[in-house]
């Protein structure tokens, strides 16, 4: 199993940008796909990006095309998501998710391992 701790998380103002890092155990991370998913208080838990095991292929949710960016360092077992012109819907607190497969999917169920989370809040 893999362990993941997500970091770069705190309060902005909108317009902000933010780099979300996602720290991952183990020798296996090259070798899964990983996503980012986040959960508004009252809220499910929705998709935001996702990425196969090499960089390759990365899927984004419709609404946040343009302002974020997932991304991933192999050599450092390391996730990011690049969010810019932050908006304060989206507050939330963001997790970072692990699959057992080597290809991206934007359900959460599908994702194995999961990080505690990091907060953003994003004030008007």
């Amino acid at each position: 199993q893999v362990q993941l701790v997500e970091a770069g998380g705190g309060l902005v103002q909108a317009g902000d940008s933010l780099r979300l890092s996602c720290a991952a155990s183990g020798r296996t991370f090259s070798m899964y796909a990983m996503g980012w998913f986040r959960q508004a208080p009252g809220k499910e838990r929705e998709f935001v990006a996702a990425i196969n095991w090499n960089g390759g292929n990365t899927y984004h949710a419709d609404s946040l095309k343009g302002r974020f960016t997932i991304s991933r360092d192999n050599a450092k077992n390391t996730l990011y998501l690049r969010m810019n012109s932050l908006k304060p819907e989206d507050t939330a607190v963001y997790y970072c998710a692990g699959r057992h497969f080597s290809t991206a999917s934007d359900r959460a169920k599908d994702y194995a391992d999961w990080g505690q989370g990091t907060q953003v809040t994003v004030s008007s």
